[in-house]
Protein backbone atom coordinates (compact mmCIF):
# COMPACT_ATOMS: atom_id res chain seq x y z
CA UNK A 1 0.00 0.00 0.00
CA UNK A 2 1.14 3.57 -0.98
CA UNK A 3 1.38 6.36 1.47
CA UNK A 4 0.09 9.13 -1.36
CA UNK A 5 -1.29 12.49 -0.67
CA UNK A 6 -4.06 13.13 -4.10
CA UNK A 7 -3.28 16.39 -5.74
CA UNK A 8 -4.91 19.31 -3.88
CA UNK A 9 -7.14 21.61 -6.80
CA UNK A 10 -8.00 24.95 -4.95
CA UNK A 11 -11.85 25.83 -6.06
CA UNK A 12 -11.16 29.32 -4.39
CA UNK A 13 -8.72 30.28 -7.08
CA UNK A 14 -11.01 29.29 -9.79
CA UNK A 15 -13.78 31.35 -8.07
CA UNK A 16 -12.07 34.63 -7.01
CA UNK A 17 -10.32 35.04 -10.19
CA UNK A 18 -10.68 35.55 -13.90
CA UNK A 19 -11.22 32.52 -15.50
CA UNK A 20 -8.44 33.35 -18.17
CA UNK A 21 -5.77 34.46 -15.61
CA UNK A 22 -2.54 32.72 -15.42
CA UNK A 23 -3.45 31.45 -11.74
CA UNK A 24 -6.88 29.84 -12.75
CA UNK A 25 -5.55 28.37 -15.74
CA UNK A 26 -2.75 26.79 -14.21
CA UNK A 27 -5.33 25.55 -11.49
CA UNK A 28 -7.36 23.73 -13.89
CA UNK A 29 -4.27 22.29 -15.46
CA UNK A 30 -3.84 20.93 -12.45
CA UNK A 31 -7.56 19.09 -12.47
CA UNK A 32 -7.44 17.50 -15.50
CA UNK A 33 -3.77 16.06 -14.76
CA UNK A 34 -5.18 15.04 -11.34
CA UNK A 35 -7.85 13.01 -13.10
CA UNK A 36 -5.68 11.68 -16.08
CA UNK A 37 -3.17 10.11 -13.64
CA UNK A 38 -4.86 9.26 -10.53
CA UNK A 39 -8.71 9.07 -11.65
CA UNK A 40 -9.44 11.73 -8.20
CA UNK A 41 -7.93 14.46 -6.79
CA UNK A 42 -8.81 16.47 -3.32
CA UNK A 43 -11.00 19.54 -4.13
CA UNK A 44 -10.72 22.51 -1.05
CA UNK A 45 -14.18 24.83 -0.74
CA UNK A 46 -13.93 27.19 1.15
CA UNK A 47 -17.88 27.65 0.82
CA UNK A 48 -18.02 23.54 2.25
CA UNK A 49 -19.26 23.76 5.79
CA UNK A 50 -17.74 20.98 8.30
CA UNK A 51 -21.07 21.94 10.46
CA UNK A 52 -23.15 21.14 7.28
CA UNK A 53 -21.36 17.40 7.00
CA UNK A 54 -21.47 16.48 10.20
CA UNK A 55 -25.68 17.66 11.06
CA UNK A 56 -25.37 15.31 7.43
CA UNK A 57 -23.95 12.40 8.67
CA UNK A 58 -25.86 12.28 12.30
CA UNK A 59 -29.27 12.63 10.30
CA UNK A 60 -27.99 9.48 7.74
CA UNK A 61 -26.85 7.31 10.89
CA UNK A 62 -29.75 8.20 12.71
CA UNK A 63 -31.87 6.99 9.60
CA UNK A 64 -30.30 3.90 8.79
CA UNK A 65 -30.36 2.72 12.76
CA UNK A 66 -33.88 2.42 12.04
CA UNK A 67 -35.84 -1.22 12.15
CA UNK A 68 -35.48 -2.60 8.83
CA UNK A 69 -39.10 -2.64 8.59
CA UNK A 70 -39.26 0.72 8.60
CA UNK A 71 -36.30 1.08 5.91
CA UNK A 72 -38.07 -1.38 3.44
CA UNK A 73 -40.53 1.01 3.15
CA UNK A 74 -38.90 3.59 1.47
CA UNK A 75 -37.38 0.99 -1.32
CA UNK A 76 -38.19 1.22 -4.87
CA UNK A 77 -36.81 -1.38 -6.90
CA UNK A 78 -39.29 -1.10 -9.21
CA UNK A 79 -37.37 2.25 -10.72
CA UNK A 80 -33.94 0.45 -10.26
CA UNK A 81 -33.10 1.91 -6.85
CA UNK A 82 -32.32 4.69 -8.45
CA UNK A 83 -34.03 6.53 -5.63
CA UNK A 84 -34.86 5.91 -2.05
CA UNK A 85 -33.31 3.25 0.30
CA UNK A 86 -31.03 0.09 -1.34
CA UNK A 87 -30.60 -2.16 1.70
CA UNK A 88 -27.52 -3.95 2.42
CA UNK A 89 -26.65 -7.25 0.42
CA UNK A 90 -28.48 -6.31 -2.51
CA UNK A 91 -25.19 -4.11 -4.66
CA UNK A 92 -23.10 -6.55 -6.01
CA UNK A 93 -19.61 -5.20 -7.40
CA UNK A 94 -19.79 -5.29 -10.97
CA UNK A 95 -15.50 -6.33 -11.13
CA UNK A 96 -16.04 -9.87 -9.75
CA UNK A 97 -17.87 -11.40 -13.34
CA UNK A 98 -16.32 -8.67 -15.55
CA UNK A 99 -13.41 -9.46 -17.58
CA UNK A 100 -11.53 -6.41 -18.21
CA UNK A 101 -11.59 -5.52 -14.32
CA UNK A 102 -10.43 -9.09 -13.49
CA UNK A 103 -7.84 -8.63 -15.87
CA UNK A 104 -7.03 -5.31 -13.66
CA UNK A 105 -6.57 -6.86 -10.47
CA UNK A 106 -4.39 -9.62 -12.04
CA UNK A 107 -2.22 -7.07 -13.51
CA UNK A 108 -1.65 -5.42 -10.16
CA UNK A 109 1.15 -6.68 -7.95
CA UNK A 110 -0.37 -8.84 -5.06
CA UNK A 111 0.42 -6.87 -2.25
CA UNK A 112 -1.78 -3.85 -4.14
CA UNK A 113 -4.63 -5.92 -5.02
CA UNK A 114 -8.24 -5.36 -3.40
CA UNK A 115 -9.66 -8.12 -1.12
CA UNK A 116 -11.06 -10.47 -3.16
CA UNK A 117 -14.31 -10.48 -4.19
CA UNK A 118 -14.46 -13.39 -6.76
CA UNK A 119 -17.40 -15.02 -4.65
CA UNK A 120 -19.42 -12.06 -6.49
CA UNK A 121 -21.39 -11.68 -3.09
CA UNK A 122 -23.38 -8.88 -2.71
CA UNK A 123 -22.06 -5.76 -0.63
CA UNK A 124 -23.06 -5.25 3.07
CA UNK A 125 -23.74 -2.02 2.68
CA UNK A 126 -27.31 0.18 2.13
CA UNK A 127 -27.55 3.66 -0.06
CA UNK A 128 -30.17 6.18 0.21
CA UNK A 129 -30.58 8.02 -3.45
CA UNK A 130 -32.05 11.68 -3.17
CA UNK A 131 -32.61 13.25 -6.71
CA UNK A 132 -30.61 16.63 -6.79
CA UNK A 133 -31.62 17.51 -10.82
CA UNK A 134 -33.57 20.25 -12.78
CA UNK A 135 -36.24 18.97 -14.45
CA UNK A 136 -35.84 19.26 -18.24
CA UNK A 137 -37.62 20.91 -20.38
CA UNK A 138 -38.11 18.44 -22.90
CA UNK A 139 -39.98 14.67 -22.10
CA UNK A 140 -37.01 12.12 -21.28
CA UNK A 141 -36.54 9.10 -23.23
CA UNK A 142 -35.62 7.87 -19.23
CA UNK A 143 -38.67 8.46 -17.17
CA UNK A 144 -37.23 5.63 -14.30
CA UNK A 145 -33.66 7.33 -14.05
CA UNK A 146 -35.80 10.37 -13.23
CA UNK A 147 -38.55 9.34 -10.51
CA UNK A 148 -39.83 11.64 -8.00
CA UNK A 149 -37.60 11.84 -4.52
CA UNK A 150 -38.83 9.43 -1.63
CA UNK A 151 -39.28 11.03 1.85
CA UNK A 152 -38.97 8.76 4.91
CA UNK A 153 -41.98 8.68 7.17
CA UNK A 154 -40.51 8.45 10.56
CA UNK A 155 -41.70 11.25 12.05
CA UNK A 156 -38.31 12.00 14.21
CA UNK A 157 -36.86 11.55 10.44
CA UNK A 158 -38.62 13.40 8.54
CA UNK A 159 -38.85 16.93 9.46
CA UNK A 160 -34.83 17.32 9.49
CA UNK A 161 -35.08 15.14 6.36
CA UNK A 162 -35.15 17.44 3.10
CA UNK A 163 -33.61 20.58 4.68
CA UNK A 164 -30.81 18.82 5.52
CA UNK A 165 -30.76 16.97 2.47
CA UNK A 166 -30.48 19.61 0.29
CA UNK A 167 -28.28 21.92 2.00
CA UNK A 168 -25.08 19.31 2.02
CA UNK A 169 -25.71 18.41 -0.99
CA UNK A 170 -26.38 22.10 -2.81
CA UNK A 171 -22.83 22.28 -1.31
CA UNK A 172 -21.53 19.37 -3.14
CA UNK A 173 -23.67 19.82 -6.49
CA UNK A 174 -22.17 22.93 -6.26
CA UNK A 175 -18.65 22.40 -5.82
CA UNK A 176 -18.55 19.04 -8.33
CA UNK A 177 -19.83 21.64 -11.31
CA UNK A 178 -17.54 23.90 -10.36
CA UNK A 179 -14.63 21.29 -11.04
CA UNK A 180 -16.25 20.12 -14.30
CA UNK A 181 -16.03 24.08 -15.25
CA UNK A 182 -12.23 23.55 -14.39
CA UNK A 183 -11.71 20.33 -16.09
CA UNK A 184 -13.26 21.40 -18.91
CA UNK A 185 -10.57 24.30 -19.22
CA UNK A 186 -7.61 22.40 -18.09
CA UNK A 187 -8.48 19.34 -20.90
CA UNK A 188 -8.44 22.50 -23.96
CA UNK A 189 -12.77 22.68 -24.06
CA UNK A 190 -14.62 25.33 -23.27
CA UNK A 191 -15.68 26.13 -20.10
CA UNK A 192 -19.63 24.78 -19.98
CA UNK A 193 -18.83 21.73 -21.92
CA UNK A 194 -19.15 19.19 -18.83
CA UNK A 195 -21.74 21.55 -17.12
CA UNK A 196 -24.18 22.15 -19.79
CA UNK A 197 -23.96 18.53 -20.90
CA UNK A 198 -24.92 17.20 -17.46
CA UNK A 199 -27.46 20.12 -16.89
CA UNK A 200 -30.07 17.75 -16.35
CA UNK A 201 -29.16 15.13 -15.54
CA UNK A 202 -30.71 12.85 -12.26
CA UNK A 203 -27.73 13.81 -9.68
CA UNK A 204 -28.07 11.83 -6.56
CA UNK A 205 -27.21 12.39 -3.35
CA UNK A 206 -26.36 8.93 -1.92
CA UNK A 207 -25.03 8.58 1.39
CA UNK A 208 -23.67 4.82 1.68
CA UNK A 209 -24.31 2.91 4.96
CA UNK A 210 -22.68 0.34 6.69
CA UNK A 211 -23.57 -1.32 10.30
CA UNK A 212 -19.97 -1.41 12.00
CA UNK A 213 -21.80 -3.57 14.94
CA UNK A 214 -22.16 -6.37 12.31
CA UNK A 215 -19.84 -5.92 9.96
CA UNK A 216 -16.61 -4.69 11.60
CA UNK A 217 -14.52 -6.81 11.68
CA UNK A 218 -10.93 -6.22 10.02
CA UNK A 219 -10.79 -7.24 6.38
CA UNK A 220 -14.55 -6.74 6.03
CA UNK A 221 -14.95 -5.51 2.42
CA UNK A 222 -18.16 -2.79 2.39
CA UNK A 223 -18.12 -2.34 -0.69
CA UNK A 224 -16.31 -4.38 -3.28
CA UNK A 225 -13.68 -3.04 -6.18
CA UNK A 226 -15.43 -0.85 -8.67
CA UNK A 227 -15.81 1.80 -10.42
CA UNK A 228 -18.73 4.53 -10.95
CA UNK A 229 -21.23 4.49 -13.45
CA UNK A 230 -21.92 8.32 -13.72
CA UNK A 231 -19.43 11.68 -14.63
CA UNK A 232 -18.10 12.55 -11.57
CA UNK A 233 -18.45 11.22 -7.93
CA UNK A 234 -17.68 13.74 -4.77
CA UNK A 235 -17.02 13.12 -0.96
CA UNK A 236 -17.71 14.85 2.19
CA UNK A 237 -14.73 13.75 4.96
CA UNK A 238 -16.21 10.38 6.53
CA UNK A 239 -16.21 9.63 10.45
CA UNK A 240 -14.30 6.21 9.18
CA UNK A 241 -11.33 5.61 7.21
CA UNK A 242 -11.29 2.49 4.92
CA UNK A 243 -11.79 4.02 1.23
CA UNK A 244 -9.32 2.84 -1.27
CA UNK A 245 -8.14 3.69 -4.72
CA UNK A 246 -5.82 2.73 -7.52
CA UNK A 247 -3.86 5.42 -9.07
CA UNK A 248 -4.05 4.97 -13.35
CA UNK A 249 -0.27 6.27 -13.80
CA UNK A 250 0.97 3.80 -10.69
CA UNK A 251 -1.28 0.76 -10.24
CA UNK A 252 -0.65 1.25 -6.16
CA UNK A 253 -3.32 1.05 -3.74
CA UNK A 254 -3.76 3.94 -1.92
CA UNK A 255 -5.85 4.91 1.30
CA UNK A 256 -7.74 8.00 0.72
CA UNK A 257 -6.99 10.31 3.35
CA UNK A 258 -8.05 13.82 4.03
CA UNK A 259 -6.46 16.75 5.26
CA UNK A 260 -6.56 17.06 9.09
CA UNK A 261 -7.97 20.09 9.16
CA UNK A 262 -9.92 21.90 6.22
CA UNK A 263 -12.66 22.23 4.05
CA UNK A 264 -12.18 19.50 1.84
CA UNK A 265 -13.96 17.16 -0.35
CA UNK A 266 -12.55 14.22 -2.91
CA UNK A 267 -13.50 13.78 -6.33
CA UNK A 268 -13.71 10.71 -8.87
CA UNK A 269 -13.52 10.31 -12.13
CA UNK A 270 -16.48 8.02 -13.09
CA UNK A 271 -17.51 6.18 -16.75
CA UNK A 272 -19.10 8.61 -17.96
CA UNK A 273 -16.20 10.65 -17.86
CA UNK A 274 -14.06 7.73 -18.93
CA UNK A 275 -16.71 7.58 -22.43
CA UNK A 276 -16.66 11.26 -22.98
CA UNK A 277 -12.98 11.31 -23.06
CA UNK A 278 -12.46 8.31 -25.55
CA UNK A 279 -10.26 7.01 -22.30
CA UNK A 280 -7.79 9.57 -22.06
CA UNK A 281 -9.42 9.79 -18.47
CA UNK A 282 -10.55 6.53 -16.79
CA UNK A 283 -13.35 6.13 -14.30
CA UNK A 284 -11.19 5.30 -10.94
CA UNK A 285 -11.37 1.71 -9.22
CA UNK A 286 -11.75 2.12 -5.59
CA UNK A 287 -13.07 -0.49 -2.61
CA UNK A 288 -14.02 0.52 1.09
CA UNK A 289 -12.91 -2.22 3.57
CA UNK A 290 -12.71 -2.34 7.51
CA UNK A 291 -9.15 -1.92 8.24
CA UNK A 292 -7.07 -1.06 11.14
CA UNK A 293 -7.32 2.66 10.84
CA UNK A 294 -11.49 1.84 10.51
CA UNK A 295 -11.63 0.19 14.24
CA UNK A 296 -9.30 2.39 15.71
CA UNK A 297 -12.04 4.98 14.68
CA UNK A 298 -14.83 2.55 15.76
CA UNK A 299 -13.14 2.74 19.27
CA UNK A 300 -12.50 5.97 19.55
CA UNK A 301 -16.09 6.66 18.41
CA UNK A 302 -17.50 4.32 20.91
CA UNK A 303 -15.22 6.31 24.13
CA UNK A 304 -16.44 10.03 22.75
CA UNK A 305 -20.04 9.86 21.55
CA UNK A 306 -21.21 6.15 23.45
CA UNK A 307 -25.10 6.95 22.34
CA UNK A 308 -24.42 7.77 18.71
CA UNK A 309 -24.90 4.90 16.17
CA UNK A 310 -21.78 2.89 15.09
CA UNK A 311 -22.80 3.38 11.34
CA UNK A 312 -20.16 3.78 8.63
CA UNK A 313 -21.40 7.04 6.55
CA UNK A 314 -19.76 8.31 3.55
CA UNK A 315 -21.69 11.17 2.30
CA UNK A 316 -21.40 10.95 -1.52
CA UNK A 317 -22.70 12.52 -4.14
CA UNK A 318 -23.34 11.33 -7.85
CA UNK A 319 -22.91 13.58 -10.88
CA UNK A 320 -24.39 12.89 -14.56
CA UNK A 321 -24.41 13.49 -17.85
CA UNK A 322 -28.22 14.50 -18.94
CA UNK A 323 -30.07 10.84 -19.30
CA UNK A 324 -30.61 12.32 -22.81
CA UNK A 325 -27.38 13.59 -23.54
CA UNK A 326 -25.94 11.47 -26.79
CA UNK A 327 -22.36 9.84 -25.18
CA UNK A 328 -19.92 9.88 -27.56
CA UNK A 329 -15.95 10.20 -27.18
CA UNK A 330 -14.87 13.96 -28.02
CA UNK A 331 -12.22 14.11 -30.94
CA UNK A 332 -10.02 16.20 -29.47
CA UNK A 333 -9.84 13.71 -26.07
CA UNK A 334 -9.86 10.58 -28.20
CA UNK A 335 -6.85 11.66 -30.14
CA UNK A 336 -4.69 11.90 -26.53
CA UNK A 337 -6.04 8.83 -25.38
CA UNK A 338 -4.94 7.13 -28.50
CA UNK A 339 -1.54 8.65 -28.51
CA UNK A 340 -1.68 7.58 -24.59
CA UNK A 341 -1.79 4.01 -25.16
CA UNK A 342 0.60 3.46 -27.96
CA UNK A 343 2.96 5.46 -25.48
CA UNK A 344 2.18 2.52 -22.98
CA UNK A 345 2.01 -0.22 -25.46
CA UNK A 346 6.00 0.70 -26.57
CA UNK A 347 6.98 1.11 -23.10
CA UNK A 348 5.80 -2.76 -22.49
CA UNK A 349 3.11 -1.59 -20.75
CA UNK A 350 -0.93 -3.13 -21.36
CA UNK A 351 -3.72 -1.50 -21.37
CA UNK A 352 -7.41 -2.30 -21.72
CA UNK A 353 -8.22 -1.56 -25.42
CA UNK A 354 -12.31 -0.27 -24.72
CA UNK A 355 -14.88 0.74 -27.61
CA UNK A 356 -16.60 3.29 -26.09
CA UNK A 357 -19.89 3.24 -29.00
CA UNK A 358 -21.84 6.19 -29.04
CA UNK A 359 -25.26 5.93 -27.17
CA UNK A 360 -27.78 7.75 -24.82
CA UNK A 361 -25.86 8.61 -21.60
CA UNK A 362 -29.39 6.86 -20.26
CA UNK A 363 -28.87 4.03 -22.26
CA UNK A 364 -25.48 3.53 -20.65
CA UNK A 365 -26.98 3.96 -16.98
CA UNK A 366 -29.37 1.18 -18.00
CA UNK A 367 -26.57 -0.97 -19.03
CA UNK A 368 -24.28 -0.67 -15.69
CA UNK A 369 -27.05 -1.20 -13.42
CA UNK A 370 -27.71 -4.22 -14.66
CA UNK A 371 -24.09 -5.62 -14.16
CA UNK A 372 -24.63 -4.43 -10.71
CA UNK A 373 -28.50 -6.04 -9.67
CA UNK A 374 -30.18 -3.08 -9.36
CA UNK A 375 -31.68 -3.64 -12.74
CA UNK A 376 -33.57 -6.34 -14.26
Amino acid sequence: MTDVILPIVDLDVFLSQPSDSLAVLQECQKAADALIAYGALLLHDSRVSEEDNNVFLDLIEDYFAQPEVELKKDERPELGYQVGVTLENTEKPKCAVDEPCLNVIARLDPSEQPLDITAHNPDPKCRFFWKMSEKPPYETQFPGLNAPNVVPQAESIKSRWTPIMETWGWSMKNAVENLAEMAALGLGLPRATFREAGRYGPHLLAPTASDLVKYGQNDTILAGFHTDLNFLTIHGRSRYPGLNIWARNTGKRIPVRFPATGRYLLVQAGKQLEHLSGGLIKAGFHEVVVNTATLQAIERRKTSVPDRPLIRISSTFFWHLSSDFDLAPIPTLQERAIQARANLVNLGKVDEETQYEPMKVGQQVQNELKHIALMA
